[in-house]
């Protein structure tokens, strides 16, 4: 019939052979031939580099990224999922530099550009071993046989068709702008990159004297890089504000600094105020340069610097209120440049060192800085170096710091006012999850989109398509090898669209006929994954039809920091090409933490190598952690013990009662398939399970579809803990039942509905062990049933097995039971013990059938409901000091003694009337509300009551002699139970009980000896000679030696 289901839950081993039983029968791909004919759901996988390792946060990733294309593929659509790879990029060239020995462009060129480039392709495969073992260790399902690579001919092609795109709408351009520039990598970097590499740092800030020209005075200016000193050509205070002119108290030194920030800077009451000016009045206002060497480049350029310009950008939160200004080397200065037509000094080169003309050259900008403080203090022109915290940009992949950098550059125009307003527009076409990113971080960083700095002067990257000709400057931007082909005369048929090769190809200018040569740069990644809608296609050279049908894409999902990465590439070439959100549902996934919270990393130890974590735990158990522990996108703390009590608490569960169902299907040859589920003949408990069924299916399916994924996790865990810890609780007997009764026919058939409905629910969730229970229950007596649990339909919920007043009288059941339960701890009564009366107090009553179960599960042999519990409880109120302490300080003591005084019911009936209490202390009134006061129930002797949510239950704990019987023959089969266990019976073997003790145990055991016999399969219970497997006890008090004998 079906296998024995082992009671280890270790089920790493049992995963590997479910991975193994995929792969073997193709399940994956039957499950896309299946929907052949159905409709697409389209998942775009984000692409990981293929030349770094899998992190723990990838499991997160690739979770959730699995998940809702299984459900997607039950709920009956063809869902593709074809990977991808990125495999452009300086991360490749640093891997290789470092395999090469090498260090910098200069010793890359000097290698030679071909090798090095052979060596980046062959270097992004490095680890795509261990990247699909990883994917097939966690479930997740992709086509890994056919990917989209980025750095593949076609791919690059139809990169060029949209970059022509681009160029023809006049937005791809060529600018002097200043970049955020990695000098190490020789390279600038994207506004989202930046984003990606910030720290806090700590360094020195410089306060210099500029001397004013025909004065004795000095202009004192503020920043916080002082390697930019030697490139000064300006001064910049802000128009509006008001700037003072002071003669110090104690030396001779007079400064023009803002009035807001003299104190701040020069110390309260240090100096006398000559003269108050607004901004604009020292605008043009002339100074001596402060290094000869910016003064020669001004000359020589025939402009006119070293005066003091206006612009509202400088504030007077930090420094003096005037700051200086260097055009090469910031956004805000270059815009000063430009409007007061200042010479351009850049005294830093390509690497980050400063040039010849300086006293500094050779030396790396931060390694200035002290030097150039130095030669300041030395000259008298430093009036303070104050020590200043601040976030700076560092590379993300080499971990330099940033130069703010006039470039050479090649932008795509996204600030452009339509291209703006379309990414708005676009944007809110998208489902967020959570709506909070879009809206918030995502719809911010769009409101003030900048210009895509697109180009890299690097070497492994998809090369930039435009050709420029030596002889008229004209310039051509090319779409396809056809077009380079048609423009050239030695462009090889087989021309591999990579550097040095494509650099080797010229065109003829159509305009001079002179020759174009490509421009040296290639173009940023993010411009490769952002282009894979179309790119992996190869669109729109082929498969046209295909790409409409798959674009936009349904779902995506990737972790927060791709929000200015590919979440935003991906909208913003879409946007510029199709003008349209290119994915409509997008789950943002918070990063995984360690069990404090904090970030992992190596170098803190406290990272969790993911093949080490899916080899101790499973995939399941992992999976199941991150869709039930917290919603997605907040931070998820990954630590063992978590996932252990994770699936503890639901899988463990989930294959108990599996175990269990197995167990007595196989003793009574129980074969599913040879009954039928007549639901006219359940039980009310039948009824109610299939009802959960049914509300937890419906449960699941509106959130998945929803994308609501801790809720639905949280719908399956409670389905199957009311399944296992209600349900198989209180229907055992039934299945212990000899022969094949209706009755246990209904129990069989209604537990294998349950069992195998919601492992169809959760096969998109835990795949590996849905599957196993599914071949166990389903396939092994049905071989026509579909081969996998994951080429089976979603299940339908079916609404007229929903009965809603049916779960609502059994959920008012289980409250009671929860409750009578605590009274008996609360008197430490066990539960075999039976008890003679409970009452209930609550705003429902459950019918007679649902009283029994109350009475059954809690061992009370009447349940009654009143509305008056008075006779049994009492209430006892104590000021809540917090809120009573501020109000009434010293009447405190009197209000206590007050309320110690009360009724305890009287006083609880005028707090729920009126919602406050009166008392008069010492004559005057004083007015309590429920927030004031601390209110505990009280008990009347031998009476234990509970109380939560408007629902009192009140056990009555004086016991009678028959109690008293009744609980020590259930104490006696509890222990004849656990003999027959550690004597290894099987469950239905008949047995033989033997026993002696004390005067009072032994009649108890001869005045009910049919009873335990009925409940033990013993065919007599007799005070004889010891035999078999014997255990002495002690029961209520009596001691007592038991022996059991199989027969």
């Amino acid at each position: 019939m079906y296998d024995k289901v082992s009671a280890n839950q270790n089920f790493v081993e049992r995963e590997q052979k479910i991975e193994k039983f995929w792969a073997d029968n193709m399940i994956f791909e039957k499950s896309i031939e299946l929907r052949q004919h159905s409709p697409e759901f389209t998942f775009y996988d984000g692409p990981p580099t293929a030349n770094g390792k899998p992190h723990i946060g990838h499991v997160l990733t690739r979770v959730i990224k699995d998940m809702i294309p299984r459900y997607k593929t039950m709920k009956g659509y063809k869902v593709p999922r074809k990977a991808g790879w990125d495999t452009h990029g300086l991360p490749v060239e640093l891997e290789v530099e470092k395999m090469l020995g090498l260090d910098g462009k200069d010793q890359i060129e000097a290698y030679g550009m071909e090798p090095f480039i052979q060596h980046c392709k062959d270097s992004v495969w490095k680890y795509k071993g261990m990247w699909e073992e990883f994917s097939d260790a966690v479930g997740f399902w992709a086509d890994m046989e056919h990917p989209y690579v980025t750095y593949d001919n076609n791919y690059i092609e139809s990169e060029w068709w949209a970059l022509k795109q681009i160029w023809d709408k006049k937005l791809l351009y060529k600018g002097y702008k200043i970049v955020p520039y990695c000098p190490r990598c020789g390279t600038p970097l994207s506004s989202h990159e930046v984003a990606q590499g910030y720290k806090d740092v700590k360094e020195r800030s410089a306060i210099a004297r500029f001397k004013v020209k025909g004065e004795d005075a000095y202009i004192l200016a503020w920043t916080t890089t002082p390697w930019t000193l030697p490139s000064n050509v300006a001064l910049c205070v802000n128009p509006d504000e008001t700037y003072i002119k002071v003669k110090m108290k104690e030396e001779d030194y007079v400064y023009y600094l803002a009035q807001a920030l003299a104190d701040t800077v020069l110390g309260e009451g240090t100096y006398d105020v000559l003269e108050t000016y607004k901004g604009t009045d020292l605008e043009y206002k002339e100074y001596e340069p402060l290094y000869q060497c910016a003064a020669d480049v001004a000359a020589k350029q025939h402009k006119k610097g070293h005066f003091v310009t206006c612009d509202d950008y400088v504030t007077m939160s930090d420094g003096t209120g005037i700051v200086h200004i260097a055009p090469a080397f910031g956004e805000d200065d270059a815009k000063v440049g430009r409007k007061y037509d200042l010479p351009f000094v850049q005294f830093v080169d390509g690497k980050g060192e400063l040039t010849k003309e300086t006293p500094y050259a050779g030396l790396f900008v931060k390694k200035a800085d002290p030097e150039v403080l130095k030669d300041l203090d030395k000259e008298g022109k430093l009036f303070d170096a104050p020590k200043f915290e601040h976030d700076y940009p560092f590379c993300w992949r080499c971990d330099t710091p940033l130069i703010y950098y006039a470039r050479e550059s090649w932008f795509i125009k996204m600030s452009d006012p339509e291209v703006k307003a379309n990414l708005i527009a676009n944007n809110k076409t998208i489902n967020w999850i959570p709506e909070t990113i879009g809206t918030g971080r995502f719809g911010a960083w769009l409101e003030n989109v900048q210009d895509w700095g697109i180009s890299r002067n690097r070497y492994w990257g998809t090369p930039l398509n435009i050709w420029v000709c030596d002889d008229c400057g004209e310039m051509l931007s090319i779409g396809s090898k056809a077009e380079l082909k048609e423009h050239s005369d030695n462009c090889p048929d087989d021309i591999e669209l990579h550097r040095p090769y494509i650099d080797a190809v010229t065109c003829t200018c159509p305009k001079c006929k002179g020759k174009m040569k490509r421009v040296p740069e290639v173009i940023d990644c993010w411009f490769d994954s952002g282009s894979m809608p179309f790119a992996q296609h190869h669109y729109p050279f082929e498969n046209k039809e295909l790409f409409e049908k798959q674009f936009p894409a349904d779902f995506i999902s990737e972790a927060v920091d791709q929000t200015r990465g590919w979440f935003y590439s991906l909208l913003a070439i879409s946007t510029l090409i199709f003008n349209k959100a290119p994915y409509k549902n997008v789950i943002v996934l918070g990063h995984v933490q360690d069990e404090n919270g904090q970030k992992m990393s190596k170098s803190k130890g406290n990272a969790v190598d993911p093949f080490d974590a899916l080899e101790k735990y499973g995939a399941d158990a992992i999976r199941w952690y991150f869709y039930v522990n917290s919603a997605p996108w907040l931070p998820n703390r990954f630590h063992g013990k978590a996932v252990v009590e994770g699936q503890r608490k639901f899988m463990g569960t989930l294959w108990n009662t599996y175990a269990f169902f197995v167990l007595y299907a196989n003793i009574d040859d129980f074969d599913a398939t040879k009954y039928t589920l007549d639901y006219d003949k359940l039980s009310v408990m039948d009824k109610w399970l299939l009802s959960k069924l049914n509300s937890a299916i419906k449960a699941v399916d509106y959130d998945l579809s929803n994308y609501k994924i801790p809720e639905a996790a949280k719908a399956l865990q409670s389905f199957v803990d009311d399944m296992s810890n209600w349900y198989v609780r209180r229907s055992r007997e039934r299945f212990w039942a000899k022969g094949m009764e209706q009755d246990k026919i209904n129990a069989y058939m209604t537990l294998y509905t349950a069992l195998v409905e919601i492992c169809k629910t959760a096969a998109p969730m835990i795949p590996f062990m849905t599957e196993e229970i599914y071949q166990n229950l389903v396939r092994s007596v049905d071989e026509s049933a579909p081969e996998s649990i994951h080429l089976c339909d979603f299940p339908v919920v079916n609404e007229a097995h929903i009965d809603t007043e049916l779960e609502a009288n059994m959920d008012n059941v289980l409250k009671l039971v929860v409750m009578g339960r605590a009274c008996r701890n609360t008197a430490n009564i066990k539960n075999r013990q039976p008890i003679g009366q409970m009452y209930v107090k609550a705003d429902f009553e459950v019918p007679e059938f649902y009283k029994d179960i109350v009475k059954d599960e809690l061992n009370v042999k009447n349940v009654t409901f009143t509305q008056d519990v008075r006779d049994f409880t009492s209430y006892t109120f104590k000021p809540q000091l917090k809120t009573v302490g501020p109000k009434y300080g010293k009447m405190l003591g009197g209000i206590k003694a007050a309320l110690d005084n009360l009724e305890g019911n009287a006083a609880m009936d005028e707090l729920n009337a009126t919602d406050a209490l009166k008392l008069d202390i010492n004559g005057q009134e004083v007015t309590l509300f429920r927030e004031d006061l601390l209110i505990e129930s009280a008990q009347m002797p031998g009476y234990v009551s509970e109380n939560d949510n408007g629902i009192t239950v009140v056990m009555d704990t004086n016991l009678s002699e028959e109690l008293l019987e009744e609980g020590f023959v259930r104490e006696i089969i509890s222990k004849v139970q656990t003999m027959r266990k550690e004597a290894g019976f099987e469950v239905m073997d008949k047995i033989a009980v033997t026993y002696e003790g004390t005067e009072k145990a032994e009649k108890v055991f001869a005045d009910n000896a049919s009873t335990i016999a009925d409940e033990t399969l013993a065919l007599e219970v007799t005070k004889a000679a010891l035999a078999g497997y014997t255990k002495e006890w002690k029961i209520n008090g009596e001691a007592v030696t038991i022996g059991v004998e199989k027969r």
